[in-house]
């Protein structure tokens, strides 16, 4: 294959594709390159069917090269990449959610798109350069596939929206969005905002939107000098297909006979009553094709694992032609509401949010500022101080399985709660502590992570760490038909039929749907997640969305805040305490020791935790009272500038013949010389000292050096008639024998 290279200017920069150069045995490759960011993508389809799955193979990996960035791996005993960080899966999902709706649905050929990060530019996040090279090697390829699309990232720096801006100024602005699509339809969203209004927000994405179009024209341009023609994967099975498709006509129409009497007979509000549902069709379905004829034992396989999806497109056209929801709700409402806070007896913070059938309990746990999260991934190092992990086990789905690992799903989940909560955190000069949150997903039936959004919330407030405002979030859903295409026409067209369902539910997530996932306070947006089984939306459904969402947002937290208005004022008595000292930066090396040796003998004593920052911060963190007084007065002590003047009680350290040295402070000594020992004259200091002895002592002076002169004598009662000599008569003040004193005269 020839080398081919073509570049545009887009929001500033340079994009440059490049095909036939790397990865040649693959369905299709290209490298993307946006600054010095570069991304290669590869696609590639088996040529094998896999036979009784009821699901379409794609998979989606990102491939983080520490090489890219410059770096070496932190870890002494591993060097090489390991599992994929959390940012690695999240950037792969969000490529994933992009071009997953535009494939044939019922393709049973694996198909792989790895996307890997070959240089990392800083200012130029691998994200978009990953989703657009997705979609050319896609579109390059002989994979059946309805693309291209495009992304772009928007982010609000300095109050203005900004096309592709560079890393720094979206981690410094109040919004980050980012839309996959094309200049007319919307099929994937992920974003994060700074309580941003609805309607900015709609202003913002089709802004990206636009931007999407010299991007399209671009692609497009490259697909027709570049492309391959477009395979049907499903040839080869032609006369299989066919007698599928009698039977699956045979079990649709067994299913539409009993709409009004096994579906909507009665309202099912809870998940085991529509399950139980399914399987009576299951069976009875079952039934019929094992007496019928001829009827191929894989084919029913897969007839019998299509059943849901047949059921759900006779409720999405019951809600299309009726507005009638399988639970008996209307369009716009949330299922019942349970909401507690305070449930268990030693934990730091707790809160359990439940909507229908979706239980979340969360539980918030405070650490010390040493508590944080080190982050060492080929984006970012540093340091994470709030983290919020979604847990989920077989039985949250009512069934039994293995207990591994959070796979990718848990780890997107988490991440979209916790960027929901992280503009409402205190600032960590009010609030030093570690924040981590576990959502513990006790039920699940539709949008556990907009619950565990809610139970944060509340396991925050109840912890008593004062977030600005209470966070709520609601997943909305799609009812359609006719949104099949990536065409320019409007959804009002005849033969577009939609509806957007306020709180969405496992059997109302059919073909035609989308999850289009919405967080935020009263006063607007803090993050927000879509993705949809169509070819795209319109604008005018993504407007309805956003202001169905808004209303059943304030409904929910309405609810929250009449069980807690506020986060309770005293932490956990089972949190710890951190008292915070400000130090002279300089002092900083005084309570750390050498090697350590010091800042270990505090903690090792006291059981507290210390941790200092280069800026004279010293925290000190601890849940035992008399533990953290010691630990900070011995801090304070340590770093403790001395004035002259005051007054301690020292211990003799060190007799020498010119004085005594004495311990005032931990690891500050001072010197009494001899002739400040006594009023009478002292011939050897120990004559009168022993080591150890404990003595009061008065700091005379801090020598130009910083050394620290005591006196004792100077604490005592002057003798009656004794007379002090002249200052230069009184000998050399350390480092050798004494010189004259003062002394009695007869």
């Amino acid at each position: 294959m020839a080398i081919k290279q073509w570049s545009l200017n887009w929001a500033g920069r340079t994009l440059t594709v490049e095909t036939g150069k790397f990865a040649l045995q693959t369905n299709a490759s290209c490298t993307v390159r946006y600054g010095d960011t570069v991304i290669l993508a590869t696609a590639t389809m088996s040529g094998k069917t896999r036979e009784g799955i009821d699901f379409f193979p794609l998979m989606v990996n990102f491939e983080e090269k520490l090489y890219a960035a410059g770096k070496i791996k932190g870890s002494r005993f591993i060097k090489r990449e390991g599992r994929p960080t959390d940012d690695a899966i999240l950037s792969g999902r969000l490529v994933d959610r992009s071009i997953r709706p535009l494939f044939d649905q019922n393709m049973r050929s694996d198909v792989q798109v790895i996307l890997t990060a070959l240089s990392y530019d800083p200012e130029n996040d691998p994200q978009i350069p990953a989703l657009v090279a997705a979609s050319i090697a896609l579109s390059l390829s002989n994979i059946p596939w309805a693309g291209p699309i495009g992304g772009v990232r928007i982010g609000k720096v300095n109050g203005a929206w900004k096309v592709n801006p560079a890393v720094a100024e979206r981690e410094a602005g109040a919004g980050d969005i980012i839309i996959a699509g094309t200049p007319e339809r919307l099929v994937m969203v992920e974003g994060e905002c700074q309580e941003i209004p609805e309607a900015e927000i709609m202003a913002a994405m089709k802004q990206g939107a636009e931007a999407l179009a010299p991007l399209m024209q671009f692609i497009k341009t490259i697909v027709s000098e570049a492309g391959q023609a477009k395979i049907d994967p499903r040839a080869k099975t032609m006369e299989k297909e066919a007698a599928l498709a009698a039977i699956e006509k045979e079990a649709d129409a067994f299913i539409q006979s009993h709409v009004s009497d096994w579906i909507f007979d009665s309202a099912k509000p809870g998940r085991a009553e529509r399950v139980a549902m399914v399987d009576k069709f299951s069976e009875a379905i079952k039934e019929m094709l094992t007496a019928k004829e001829g009827v191929d034992e894989a084919h029913t396989k897969i007839i019998l694992g299509r059943v849901k999806t047949y059921v759900e497109k006779y409720i999405t056209e019951q809600i299309l032609k009726n507005e009638q929801r399988l639970d008996g709700r209307k369009l716009t409402d949330v299922r019942p509401l349970t909401i507690e806070t305070a449930l268990l007896p030693r934990t730091h913070g707790s809160g359990m949010f439940q909507r229908g059938d979706t239980q979340v309990l969360s539980v918030v746990t405070l650490g010390a500022p040493g508590d944080v999260q080190t982050l060492d991934t080929m984006e970012e190092e540093g340091t994470k101080r709030y983290m919020h992990h979604y847990s989920d086990t077989p039985a949250t789905y009512g069934e039994t399985g293995p207990l591994r690992g959070p796979g990718n799903r848990a780890i997107g989940h988490g991440a979209l709660a916790e960027r929901a909560l992280e503009p409402v955190l205190p600032a960590e000069t009010d609030f030093p502590y570690a924040i981590r949150v576990v959502s513990e997903v006790l039920g699940s039936n539709g949008s556990s992570s907009m619950a565990s959004t809610c139970g944060s919330t509340l396991a925050l407030m109840d912890a008593g760490v004062p977030i600005k405002k209470p966070v709520a979030g609601i997943a909305m859903g799609l009812a359609s038909e006719g949104l099949d295409g990536l065409s320019t026409a409007p959804s009002t067209t005849l033969g577009v039929r939609w509806k957007v369902l306020t709180d969405l539910q496992d059997i109302e997530d059919g073909p035609g749907g989308m999850d289009f996932k919405i967080t935020g306070t009263r006063d607007g947006i803090t993050a927000m997640q879509m993705d949809t089984k169509t070819h795209g939306l319109s604008w005018d459904i993504v407007e309805e969305t956003f202001a169905q969402s808004r209303e059943a947002r304030v409904k929910i937290l309405d609810a929250m805040t009449s069980v807690i208005a506020a986060p309770r004022p005293d932490l956990s008595p089972f949190a710890p305490r951190i008292v915070t000292i400000i130090i002279n930066p300089d002092k900083i090396r005084d309570v750390i020791g050498p090697g350590g040796k010091m800042i270990n003998k505090i903690i090792a004593e006291t059981g507290v935790s210390i941790d200092i920052e280069d800026d004279g911060r010293v925290f000190v963190t601890s849940d035992d009272a008399a533990g953290m007084e010691k630990a900070v007065q011995w801090v304070k002590d340590l770093t403790r500038e001395v004035q002259s003047g005051e007054t301690f009680d020292g211990t003799v350290v060190r007799l020498e013949d010119f004085g005594a040295f004495v311990n005032i402070l931990p690891g500050q000594d001072g010197l009494v010389h001899v002739s400040e020992i006594a009023w009478a004259r002292t011939n050897r200091p120990s004559d009168v000292l022993r080591l150890g002895d404990k003595v009061k002592v008065l700091v005379r002076e801090i020598d130009n050096l910083g050394r620290i002169n005591l006196s004792m004598k100077q604490l005592l009662p002057k003798p009656d008639g004794f007379v002090e000599q002249p200052a230069f008569d009184r000998g050399p003040r350390r480092g050798g024998p004494g010189g004259g004193r003062g002394g009695f005269r007869n």
